[in-house]
């Protein structure tokens, strides 16, 4: 029955056609071809975009944690400064520096000190409360640096994925210093 149908309708005959219009195939190709090679840019642009993101995050907690001094509001705009060269951000990149204190007793962090650079806003015991999840357990008493940053990236071409916000957070204990102060804490 199956060949009867494919023999009336010609399908077997169709099967092995080698004919056609290159011009016609390279009209319905091309528009597909340009998405892919368009898609896999961008993809790739992305994916480079949150990597040079984490990248930055990870120097600004490191550079901050090797700091003897107490940071400043000027340090601290030096910081975004620095955050918009590493990361060629068109918009203006948030950062916020965070110092706590664990205690093994609570089993939780508690706030030292807070400050935000862009639209973010300083953290605070509450919000610091949800972190334990997030930080690893510590010795009694001890101090880390949580360093949080955000930037905007908009994709080259339009393929569905929106304009992420590319947030990172990265903790680091204080490498030369017991703890990193802030003028006026």
């Amino acid at each position: 029955m199956f060949k009867q149908i494919t023999k009336r309708l010609g399908l077997r005959n169709f099967a092995h056609k080698e004919e056609g219009s290159v011009s016609l195939e390279v009209l319905i190709m091309m528009p597909v071809v340009f998405w892919v090679y368009a898609a896999m840019f961008t993809i790739f642009q992305t994916y480079q975009e949150y990597h040079v993101n984490q990248q930055a995050a990870y120097t600004i907690g490191d550079m901050i944690s090797r700091e003897t001094l107490p940071l400043d509001a000027d340090y601290l705009d030096g910081v975004q400064e620095l955050l918009n060269y590493m990361t060629n951000s068109k918009s203006s990149a948030t950062v916020r520096v965070t110092s706590l204190q664990y205690d093994e007793t609570t089993e939780r962090f508690y706030l030292h000190w807070s400050r935000a650079r862009g639209s973010q806003q300083a953290a605070t015991n509450a919000e610091v409360a949800d972190w334990t999840n997030r930080l690893p357990t510590m010795p009694d008493a001890e101090y880390i640096i949580v360093t949080e940053t955000s930037t905007q990236y908009t994709p080259p071409f339009n393929i569905g994925l929106g304009e992420p916000n590319i947030q990172n957070f990265v903790f680091t204990r204080a490498r030369y210093a017991p703890r990193v102060l802030y003028t006026g804490t």
